[in-house]
Order: C-alpha cells, then structure tokens, then sequence
C-alpha cells in the first residue's frame, strides 16, 4: 500500500495562499462536501479565522484516484517556524508556493532551508495568476534562479478560482516518492509531530508511522518519557478525527492514549508498541531541536486561587504548542505567585495570553516582554536575568550581555533607503546586500534582539509600504549598556511594566511608556499619577484626572453656600481616596501593553 501513499506539505510566506490552495484540494478529491466547505477549511481555529492567519498545522487525509494523498497544512508567520520544522519532519515532499504579486519573501526563503535540511523533495508553485497585478513570469524567473530549475518546470495556479489545481496535484502524485518500503511486521516506531488534549480520551498523538502498524487495542510505550498506555482509539484526519482499525508504515494519523499527565506525551518522542520493547532493540527516531524561545513574559493569575489552574492550563496548552516553555517563578510582592514563559515572538504571545483567556476562563497579568541577558556581577558571579524585575541594582553590575539577532529582509530595491535608516534606528549593522531579480533585494545585517521582537515588523511593514517581509534568529551575545526602567502608578511599582532599555534612549521609552499607560488605564475618582522611575529618580509623568460626579446637580435656587459645602464634602473624599485607594489594573491593560 505504500507506493500509493503520498505524504507533503504546502510552504509559504503568509497570505500567499497556502490554506486556500488546500480548500481547492480538499475539493477537487471530494474530501470536503460541498454545503460544508468554506474558505479556509483548514484553519479551523476560532483565533485563525479572525486574524486570517494560520497558527497551527492542520493534517487532512485525501483520496484522488487509487492515491492516499496525506497533506499538512502549515502556519507561514515567523512566530510559528517550529510548527513548519515538525511537519516537514512528517513528510517526503513540499509545495513551495509563491504569491505572483509579492514575489519571494523572507520567510520563503527560511521554509526553503528548512525543507532542504529535510531532503525534501521541492515543487514550485506560482500563485495567484488571475489577478491583474501578478508578475508570473518574472515571479517564475526568480524561483527558477533560487531553486537552479527551468522556469517551465515551475506551476503556476490561481488557488482562488483552481485554475492549474488538479494538474498540481497530479504533479504530487509524480514527483513526491512514496514513503521508504518497511515490512509491515517490523517493530513499530511512530513520529509524534503534535497533540492535543482531550478531557475523555486524554492525550492525542499526532503521528507518522515510519515502521511496522499500530491496532486499536494494543499496549503502547514513550521512548523518551518511559511513559506507557493504551491505544484507546487510531484513525486519520477527514479532516474531522476519524477512527481506523490500524495505521501501517507511511501513514499520518492520530492515536488516543488515554493517558491525562501531559508531561507523558512530548512532541518530537518515538513511540512503539510495549511487546515490540521486549521483543527487540527499538532505537528512537530523529525528534526535532527543542526551540529556542526568542522572548520571556511573566505570567501571574489575577486572583491567586487560580495558581494552579493556570499551572495545568500551560500543561494543555503545551502539548498542542511545543514552542512555548514555562517554569515556576519567585513569588512576587505585588503579584504573588506565576510562571516565566518562553514564546518565539510578539504574536506568539498574543495568541497565547487569548488562548488562555478564551479557552480556561482564566484573568491573566502578563509582564512586558523581554529577552533573556546575561549579567557579570562585580563578585564574578554571571547569571541569566529573564525579567526586568529581577535585575540587580547598577552598582552591583560589571557588565551586561544582551542576544543579537541575525535578520534577513527581503524587499523590492526601491525602499533600500528607508529600510536602512529603520536599521540603523534599532541599532542594526548591514552586513550583505544581494540580490534576486532586478528589483528585488536580500539585506543581512544583525542588531539587538530586543529591537526585532517586539514592533520591528509593523515598522517594516510602515517602511516599506507592506512590501517587505523579515525572518530572523539568535546570532550570538553582545556587550550593551542597558538600564532597568520602572513605571509607578500612584505611587506603587507596577513590576509587570519594568523593562530594560538602552541608556541613551531611556527619556524616550519614560515618556512613551507613561502616556502610553494613560491612554490604556481607565479613570478613578481620584487623580491617579503614572511615573517612570529610573535609579531612583523620576523622569516622566503623565496625570490621570479624576472622574468628575454632579453633586450639587439635584440643587436648584438657594444659597449657594449648600452648593459649597457639597463640593468642599467631595474635595475632602477625593483626598482620603487618593492616600487610602489603590489602583486596580485590568488584565486587559496588561495585553494591549504588549502591542505597543
């Protein structure tokens, strides 16, 4: 049966059409009825559906002919590679699809090593030829010249209309090599590229079987974790999960392990079954690198009874995001117990921070987000700070190390000039320019990881009209001068707002900082002040106004000392609320923070 197995996925910059040439295909191989299809069938999400991204890969089993066509659908944001690493891992071969109207971007190119490093087997494809404003050709060219292949040999498809569709999925089943022939006896080892969990069934593997099969039933044991269940249930993604009797060699599908503990189930571990452990030497498969998380927030529950609710919600979470990592932190004075979370960018913890919101019900603070510094005490102890909160005082701080990003951006040449005065603002150094095409340009150049990870792509994008697209990754660690900045609100240290900034740019970042925070925070009945506080001096200060109540409204004629009396009444109660009153900060300021 293997030789009629066809295993790929489709890559892609986002928005160039990856979850819509999936819809096409999902169609053309009847897969989907057509009163239940709808646009981006795939992205299955709520989150995905509002934003019009994809932020988690999506398997589908599809039928075309006597084939068994297995497709995973992958997110395309940088925020999400280690989603496209683990389904490349899955499969033999990759679409590589390219907007006719964008042309290559950074994050193609970053998909392409990735694929590459995998011996994958690559198929071109040129995407929205219907519109007025695509360059097919030129697109055809540049793809030709990057992958060293003729430009007739490169597909060109309108994945809105399904024009060029079905001829792509013929070249699939051409071009793509079955999986390797293994002996359906052989001992079983799966691949666990994702999972979920499922409060009757317990843990979902995600899986790829590359030896022997898997049956309803059977024992099943974790290579890594020792940890061993039952297969409760086996099937494949229509793309609902649909049970099967078994799962041979080659296939992708799922197994319910009934297990409840997530930390039993890691994403990247070989599974097999337990009498093949007894019977043979079964060696793990290749798992995948644990990711590198890019940028740290702290994470605390507004009300502390929901300490660990929040501890088994990030377990959850976990398994169905292998990218965010999370430990116990020290409990803080202000904001008692929570957890340091490691994500791999901005919009990764927004998805999260909403995740945990809609999904468990849970009110969150959420820190400002920093990356990790190393830090030479003056004794010559040297020690990783994560929070700005944690940081040692300046007297006690020989130097400070930060992470340098190595960033590549990819943009037509005419924004060369505005691009690289984006660069130099954050610090950044150029280091190679070439190009692709005539119009098209790569820039190279490294700068401090904390100016990429938090509004550097909006400010591309604003640079650039929307035509530039980045990708970047950790280089290395460089010597800064950085000083921590704290943000007072009427008088108390907030340590979710602290953060670390470069010196000579801290006046600015106080001052954005604080007006920032006025905008976001809502009004008290008394004048509430917001200042920023560096080494114990205050250099910037915004007002809230106090809101103002009618007192004297129901009053009409009359001596205007009653009206007096009520207003001096009020002044006095504004005055005791300001020395008594504390100012509660909603979980929502706290997120749209982060945005800034």
């Amino acid at each position: 049966m293997t030789e009629k197995l066809r295993n790929f996925c489709i890559l892609a910059h986002i928005d160039h059409g990856k979850s819509t040439l999936a819809d096409r295909f999902l169609e053309i191989t009847g897969t989907v009825e057509k009163r239940r299809m709808r646009e981006q069938f795939l992205d299955m999400h709520p989150l995905e559906r509002e934003k019009g991204i994809t932020i988690k890969m999506q398997p589908v089993r599809m039928r075309y002919g006597e084939y068994i066509l297995n497709l995973i659908d992958t997110p395309g944001h940088v925020d999400f590679t280690y989603e496209v690493s683990r389904a490349l891992a899955a499969v033999e071969g990759a679409i590589l699809l390219v907007d006719a109207t964008q042309g290559i971007q950074a994050q193609t190119l970053a998909n392409l090593r990735l694929a590459q490093n995998e011996n994958l087997v690559i198929i071109p494809v040129v995407n929205k030829i219907d519109l007025p404003s695509a360059e097919v050709e030129k697109t055809a060219e540049e793809l030709s010249s990057l992958l060293a292949v003729r430009p007739d040999e490169i597909f060109r498809v309108s994945a809105k209309t399904g024009e060029g569709a079905e001829e792509l999925l013929r070249a699939v089943i051409e071009k793509i090599p079955p999986p390797a022939a293994k002996l359906k006896d052989a001992p079983l080892r799966a691949l666990i590229f994702d999972s979920q969990f499922d409060p009757y069934q317990g843990i979902i593997a995600y899986l790829r079987v590359f030896e022997g099969k898997i049956k309803k039933g059977e024992r099943i044991r974790f290579m890594a974790t020792k940890a061993e269940g039952e297969a409760l249930e086996v099937g494949v993604f229509l793309p609902e999960r649909t049970p099967r009797e078994e799962l041979d060699a080659g296939e992708i599908g799922y197994v319910a392990t009934g297990i409840k503990e997530p930390e039993k189930v890691r994403v990247g571990d070989t599974f097999t079954r337990y009498i093949d452990m007894s019977k043979f030497r079964v060696s793990p498969l290749p798992g995948y690198r644990e990711p590198t998380p890019m940028v740290y927030a702290s994470i605390f529950p507004e009300n502390q009874d929901d300490y660990e609710i929040l501890r088994e919600s990030l377990k959850k979470l976990k398994l169905n995001d292998a990218a965010l990592s999370f430990e116990p932190e020290d409990a803080s004075a202000a904001l008692g117990r929570g957890f340091r979370a490691g994500f791999l960018g901005a919009l990764h913890i927004e998805i999260v921070a909403e995740r945990l919101k809609r999904e468990y019900g849970l009110k969150l603070i959420f820190s400002h987000p920093s990356v990790s510094f190393r830090v030479k005490k003056r004794e010559g102890e040297m020690e990783n700070i994560y929070s700005a909160a944690k940081m040692s005082l300046a007297h006690e701080i020989e130097f400070l190390e930060e992470p340098e990003a190595g960033v590549e951006i990819m943009t037509p040449a005419r924004f060369f000039g505005p691009l690289t005065t984006l660069i130099h603002e954050c610090a950044g150094i150029i280091y190679d320019t070439s190009s692709l095409g005539v119009e098209r340009l790569l820039i190279k150049f490294r700068a401090p990881l904390r100016e990429i990870i938090i509004d550097f792509h909006d400010r591309l994008k604003s640079a650039s009209q929307g035509f530039a697209s980045m990708a970047y990754g950790v280089s290395g660690w460089k010597r800064a001068d950085l000083i921590r900045l704290d943000i007072l609100v009427a008088g108390e240290k907030v340590e979710a707002f602290s953060e670390i900034v470069p010196r000579e740019k801290v006046y600015l970042a106080a001052r954005k900082r604080v007006a920032k925070l006025k905008e976001f925070l809502p009004r008290e009945l008394f004048t509430v002040a917001l200042q920023a506080e560096v080494e114990g001096r205050i250099i910037a200060r915004e007002t809230i106004p106090a809101l103002k109540k009618d007192v004297t409204g129901y009053l009409y004629g009359g001596d205007r000392t009653r009206k007096m009396k009520l207003w001096e009444k009020q002044q006095k109660g504004k005055k005791k609320l300001k020395e008594m009153g504390r100012v509660e900060i909603p979980s929502e300021v706290f997120i749209k923070m982060l945005k800034k």
